[in-house]
């Protein structure tokens, strides 16, 4: 199980801030940015002349670097930013046209792969949203674990307006805000605000633009706090026994508690608490 994988090759880091309008990287990505801060990985969408649009290549990328964060037992939280005014406007829409069923299926195929990526890695990843989110960047915010957004933020699955049902979107969409609510977006394809978006549930919280960049760091540091496996095994038990009925739920619940019980981590977190004093993670 990929809860218990903390050993594997460590993911290269570049260290430092990079500005939101900042375009040029030295990771040796063309469409991201990767960077990490102390135990916080930073990846950033960098086509924001393309409004962030989720291409082929840019998905690929993330998909890539997801995985070394994955594999990496040093990086406990995951902040998914953007550079430019967009968050993301989802496909590219130039790469869209003209194409066989294969180089489509290709897309989307990538596509879900990467939404289950962001799902499957341990670490909790948060989606740092500054601007316009819309499609298949509607739905990178639904599927990113949490999400916090500007007050200027909107959110929307228009590809009804333009012929192509936002169908990959809508499986995200639909398990973030529920049925009724979802249909709604995906049927008039009408943008809704930030606000909104949070009393639905699209998303954790909404902040002033000033304050995102900290209030995002502040919850990712506020998760590392905790034992790697911890919230390893406590991110992947949330996304299996939330589809489930409640009987198969608390079945398979109880099971992985009983594990977690027994991990090194769990044994000294419970002995810190009795003890008064800080704990001391050791990963396993």
């Amino acid at each position: 199980m990929w809860i218990m994988e903390q050993l594997g090759r460590l993911f290269i880091a570049v260290h430092g801030k990079v500005p939101m309008h900042q375009v040029a990287c030295s990771t040796g990505y063309e469409n991201i940015c990767f960077e990490t801060e102390q135990n916080v990985a930073v990846v950033t969408l960098n086509r924001p002349n393309r409004r962030n649009a989720l291409s082929l290549d840019l998905m690929l990328e993330l998909l890539d670097c997801l995985d070394g964060i994955g594999k990496n037992s040093e990086l406990r939280a995951v902040i998914l930013a953007a550079a430019g005014k967009v968050f993301s406007s989802g496909h590219d829409l130039s790469a869209m046209v003209g194409k066989d069923i294969n180089e489509y299926r290709r897309t989307f195929d990538v596509c879900c792969e990467l939404m289950t990526k962001i799902q499957s890695i341990p670490q909790p990843v948060i989606a740092e949203v500054q601007g316009v989110a819309t499609a298949a960047g509607c739905q990178l915010v639904a599927t990113c674990d949490l999400a916090i957004a500007v007050e200027e933020a909107s959110f929307g699955t228009p590809g009804v307006r333009i012929g192509l049902f936002c169908t990959t979107p809508m499986v995200a969409l639909s398990r973030a805000i529920g049925r009724k609510r979802a249909l709604e977006m995906l049927l008039t394809g009408d943008m809704i605000p930030a606000a909104t978006a949070a009393d639905w549930g699209l998303i954790n919280k909404v902040v002033p633009a000033a304050s995102l960049h900290e209030e995002t760091r502040a919850l990712a540091r506020r998760i590392a706090q905790a034992s790697p496996v911890t919230l390893a095994i406590g991110k992947q038990a949330f996304y299996t026994q939330i589809d489930l009925d409640q009987p198969k739920a608390y079945a398979y619940a109880k099971e992985i508690m009983t594990m977690n019980s027994m991990a090194a981590d769990a044994q000294e977190g419970i002995s810190a608490f009795l003890e008064k004093r800080p704990a001391c993670w050791v990963g396993k």
